[in-house]
C-alpha cells in the first residue's frame, strides 16, 4: 500500500483499489457494482462468470492487508434490480457470515437507487451522501461538500500511460484535487468491481493521480505549471 496525506490525515491506498483511513480504521471502496454480470447475462448479453466472487475475494483480501475494522461502500454496490439474483444474494450472504464482525455502511449512489438496499439480513448500514467521517465527506458523486475533502467514486477514473515504444495502456486510477481550492477538495477511487469500465480522466495543475498496475500503486509525476 502507499501512504499518502489527504486533509492533514494519513491514507493509504491499496492496490485493489481501496483507501484506508488508518485514524479512523475504515476501509472505503467504490463502485463494486455486485450483480452487474448477471444482470447483462439476464438480458442475453454474454458476459465473464463469477465476477461477484472475485470482488469479494479482492475485498477479503483488501481488509486483511488493511487491518480495517469498517467498510464504507462509496455508492453502487448492487448494479441494478437484476442483481437481486438468488446467486449474486447468496454468495453475498455467504462472504457476510465469515466477515460478520466488519462494520459495512452503503452510502447510496446513482445505481443503489434503482437496485434498492442490499437485504436487511447483509447488516449493512445505508446512508444517503454526504456523510461525514472526521474532516472527510464520504460520498458516491464527486462533487464539493463546504467545510470538508471530499472522498468519492461514480467515475471509474482511469489514466493513460505512454512507453517507450509508442504504446499506451489505460491504468485505473486514483485522482486527487487540490485541497488549497474548496471546488477541488475531492477525491475519487478507482473501482473496485472487478467486472467495471474506464473513464479517462483530465487532470489539471495540482491534482494528485495514482495508477494500479500489477499490484503496485506508483505516484504519476504531476502537471507542469503551464
Amino acid at each position: 500500500m502507499l501512504r499518502i496525506t489527504l486533509a492533514g490525515e494519513d491514507a493509504l491506498l491499496h492496490p485493489s483499489g481501496a483507501l484506508l483511513l488508518p485514524a479512523h480504521g475504515t476501509l472505503l471502496v467504490a463502485d463494486a457494482h455486485f450483480g452487474k454480470a448477471v444482470s447483462y447475462r439476464k438480458l442475453g448479453v454474454p458476459v465473464p462468470e463469477a465476477t461477484t466472487t472475485a470482488t469479494l475475494h479482492a475485498l477479503t483480501k483488501a481488509i486483511a492487508e488493511s487491518g480495517a475494522h469498517q467498510v464504507v461502500f462509496l455508492g453502487d454496490f448492487l448494479h441494478s434490480a437484476r442483481s437481486h439474483a438468488r446467486e449474486t444474494l447468496q454468495a453475498l450472504a455467504d462472504w457476510r457470515d465469515l466477515h460478520g464482525h466488519v462494520g459495512l455502511t452503503l452510502v447510496r449512489g446513482n445505481h443503489d437507487q434503482r437496485a434498492g438496499d442490499p437485504p436487511a439480513s447483509l447488516g449493512i448500514e445505508v446512508v444517503d451522501e454526504p456523510h461525514r467521517l472526521g474532516r472527510f465527506a464520504l460520498c458516491h458523486h464527486p462533487e464539493p461538500v463546504a467545510g470538508a475533502y471530499v472522498l468519492a467514486g461514480h467515475w471509474h477514473p482511469c489514466i493513460s500511460v505512454r512507453g517507450r515504444a509508442f504504446d499506451h495502456l489505460r491504468l485505473p486510477c486514483f485522482w486527487f484535487g487540490s485541497e488549497a481550492a474548496s471546488a477541488r477538495a475531492v477525491g475519487v477511487l478507482p473501482a473496485f468491481g472487478s467486472f467495471t469500465g474506464m473513464h479517462p480522466i483530465e487532470r489539471t495543475e495540482g491534482d494528485r493521480v495514482y495508477a494500479v498496475a500489477e499490484g503496485v500503486v506508483r505516484a504519476l509525476p504531476a502537471l507542469a505549471s503551464a
